[in-house]
């Protein structure tokens, strides 16, 4: 029923966005100026486009209500967690942020763990 109705209401979006494209463009939005053709002239409002754009507009805003209620009130529906964030697996491990006995730091050469050259012994680095 749910999804029947969301059909619906595309529909209708899809049919206001043209009807309302199809209309002719008078300019100044809802400020007329005192020009006869104005908003609510006897021309305008026995227009069909008008009145389908109106009938159209009442219908999309009844629809989205209808859903708002519809979806608020569904009883045993599960929220969808396919896009969560899953959490990480381990924490990443922090970095020595003091020098370990015996001198500084010792560069290491690429991934290897190895103590380097120079006789200090090496601090592996998480990655």
């Amino acid at each position: 029923m749910f999804t029947f109705l969301l059909v619906i209401q595309a529909i209708i979006a899809a049919l206001l966005v043209t009807v309302i494209l199809m209309q002719k463009s008078e300019g100044g939005g809802l400020t007329s100026s005192g020009s006869p053709s104005g908003l609510m002239s006897a021309r305008s409002a026995a227009d069909f486009l008008t009145r389908t754009t109106a009938i159209l507009a009442g219908l999309f805003i009844a629809m989205s209500i209808l859903l708002a209620f519809i979806a608020a009130n569904r009883h045993g529906a599960t929220i969808d967690a396919s896009l969560q964030r899953a959490a990480p697996a381990t924490a990443p491990q922090a970095l020595p942020t003091s020098a370990p006995p015996g001198g500084a730091f010792a560069p290491t050469q690429g991934n290897s763990t190895a103590p380097a050259a120079q006789g200090n012994s090496a601090v592996p680095l998480a990655q």
